[in-house]
């Protein structure tokens, strides 16, 4: 018998990371137009040592954060991720250039990277089969109630320091930083590591008993019949196509693009900057509020629907939008049709990209398979987070007259992934690992 309890306290520790991930990578809107005006960055310097320096760290994380995960383990991976999160707080808030802030920026943003690979995995190979999506939904969960907190600290924290408002910003993140350090210690490894990686068949027995998982011996049995393999081999040609699409769409939505420069982009569309500030925080609720109703309907519905329903929502909002902009209409309607955006995304990509990459790729290529689709995430979203200013800034931008070309650009992009997710997207829902596995690899 599943041992909820359990199952529950490893599921919603591994999830922080998400919290966390969420909380650095949105917490820069709030200090985005503060630094600027500290340290008179251009838009390209600001661009790219401000606001996507953390972005690259994440494709750095992305890429190498396989390895740690593999040789060290799950646990071991984890613990180092809530370190670099603790430092990156605090020497962002004690940051006194530029340079030093985006070094800052950049070790947590490793964190992120990392994070997307090792948490997936490890509530992946622990959860039932009939609830993995939930379960590993958790994470994005966490990523979104981080986004909202993050979004109403920053509301909360303006005003509290004068000039210097961003460093409280930036810099409380080290708190749930410690905290999900020190919980993580109290989690066990993920049994499928133990067998895969080190051999340890006692140990995964011990570990699935005490989660009190169904078919303990069935699943190790067939787990240990694995051996490593060569992701590159051909053999995984199809997960790879899958986690590569998956993720680019994701950025492709300009999902990143809003909560980044949320504040900036409803100011653009008459909002004041405190009162940006405060519509960012309704955002992030509608965000949380959409990922519950997401994580509750991804074992029912499947992922591929969730994706499907998504992108008609991605289309229609987005579309209106860039209406909105091109006609002159008010701060509202463009609030209600971003909202919407961040629904659609919430309910479709929000809930499915993190399950649906840790569950393609067969338990001995898992987190090496992983690096494909939260790196190409991760490299195109440091790229449009590098370009927006470009196009966006209000004094030198392509579309500083009117932003509306940039919506119309993702709508577009929504309408592939309709096509993808519609066509190509295999469904994985209610299957085991080793089930998805045969789907995808032997036929």
């Amino acid at each position: 018998m599943v041992n909820s309890k359990k199952l529950a306290y490893c599921t919603l520790t591994v999830a922080l990371s998400g919290f966390l991930f969420g909380f650095d990578t949105v917490v820069i809107s709030g200090a985005n137009q503060p630094i600027k005006e500290l340290w008179q960055t251009g838009p390209i310097f600001h661009g790219f040592f401000i606001m996507s320096m953390a972005l690259w760290g994440t494709v750095f994380g992305a890429l190498l954060g396989g390895i740690p995960t593999d040789r060290l383990g799950r646990k071991k991976t984890l613990i180092i991720l809530g370190i670099l999160y603790a430092l990156s707080a605090v020497w962002s808030a004690l940051a006194t250039d530029p340079y030093s802030f985006s070094i800052a920026r950049f070790i947590g943003g490793l964190g992120v990277g990392a994070s997307a690979i090792t948490a997936p995995a490890y509530i992946s190979e622990i959860s039932p089969a009939i609830k993995r999506g939930k379960m590993v939904a958790w994470y994005q969960f966490m990523i979104v109630f981080g986004i909202l907190i993050a979004f109403l600290s920053n509301y909360l924290l303006k005003g509290v320091s004068g000039a210097n408002d961003w460093r409280w910003m930036v810099g409380v993140e080290a708190i749930p930083a410690l905290f999900f350090t020190i919980s993580i210690l109290f989690v066990p490894e993920s049994p499928r590591w133990l067998l895969v990686n080190k051999q340890d068949e006692a140990g995964a027995k011990k570990i699935m008993g005490e989660l009190g998982l169904d078919h303990s011996d069935l699943e190790l049995n067939t787990v240990a019949s694995e051996r490593k393999e060569n992701l590159w081999s051909g053999k995984y040609k199809k997960p790879i196509i899958l986690a590569f699409l998956i993720a680019f769409f994701n950025q492709l939505s300009g999902i990143n693009f809003v909560l980044y420069y949320a504040p900036e982009i409803l100011e653009r569309a008459g909002l004041a900057a405190k009162e940006s500030l405060f519509s960012s925080v309704s955002i992030g609720f509608v965000n949380l509020i959409f990922t519950i109703i997401g994580m509750n309907l991804i074992d029912k519905f499947g992922r591929r629907t969730l994706i499907i329903i998504g992108s008609f929502g991605y289309i229609i909002s987005l579309s209106m939008v860039a209406f909105g902009f091109y006609s002159g209409q008010g701060a509202n309607f463009m609030l209600a049709f971003i909202c919407l955006f961040i629904g659609s995304h919430a309910v479709g990509q929000g809930a499915v990209i993190w399950v649906y990459i840790s569950e393609i790729f067969p338990n001995q290529v898992r987190a090496a398979g992983q690096t494909i689709g939260v790196g190409t995430h991760w490299v195109f979203a440091a790229l449009i987070t590098l370009l927006t200013p470009v196009f966006l800034d209000a004094n030198t931008g392509i579309f500083k007259e009117n932003p509306w070309p940039i919506f119309v650009f993702f709508a577009a992009f929504m309408g592939l992934q309709l096509i993808f997710g519609w066509f190509y997207m295999p469904e994985t829902k209610g299957k085991t690992l080793e089930e998805v596995e045969q789907s995808l690899i032997a036929g």
